[in-house]
């Protein structure tokens, strides 16, 4: 049974992630939508206890998904969880830089397990997560970038009508 993660802080989760998501879960036997819950360069707007009951109810019709959270190194977690592989996404160069470095860590820390990139579909390229909090922060319309649990609870954060 192949496991792969699919890390990351999805803070929110957008329609971008959740396209990787069932992408890569019909290569997987199971994966795990792992949620970093540890420190960050940025506070996040969602606990992380509110991202995973997002995320669980966003990735609900996936049967072979599982979110869980996690602290720590990415691949210390893909150990403990028997994962053979890192899922992730890339929406521009910028992404690519990023995680090209990654990658080379990644592979020096955990030779056996592989990374796996998925490029962004074309339709989520300009989405990101910290421009749906800008956008929704100044009052936009975000219900065609995220799905709608998400949308519903930036709306409670930002301006507290459901």
């Amino acid at each position: 049974m192949a496991t792969a993660v699919y890390p990351g802080t999805f803070d929110p989760m957008t329609l971008g992630h959740l396209d990787v998501a069932r992408r890569a879960a019909r290569i997987f036997d199971r994966l795990i939508f792992a949620i970093f819950a540890g420190r960050g360069p940025k506070d996040p707007l969602f606990s992380v206890e509110e991202r995973v009951e997002l995320a669980r109810a966003a990735l609900a019709d996936l049967p072979n998904v599982v979110v869980d959270s996690y602290s720590g190194l990415t691949v210390d977690y893909a150990r403990r969880v028997g994962a053979v592989a890192l899922v992730h996404g890339m929406r521009t160069v910028s992404d690519f830089e990023y995680q090209y470095v990654r990658f080379h860590m990644n592979d020096a820390l955990a030779p056996e397990i592989e990374s796996v990139f998925f490029l962004t579909n074309p339709k989520y390229a300009f989405i990101s997560s910290s421009l749906i909090k800008e956008v929704v922060s100044g009052g936009g319309d975000v219900s065609s970038m995220v799905p709608a649990q998400v949308e519903q609870a930036l709306r409670q954060r930002f301006d507290g009508r459901a």
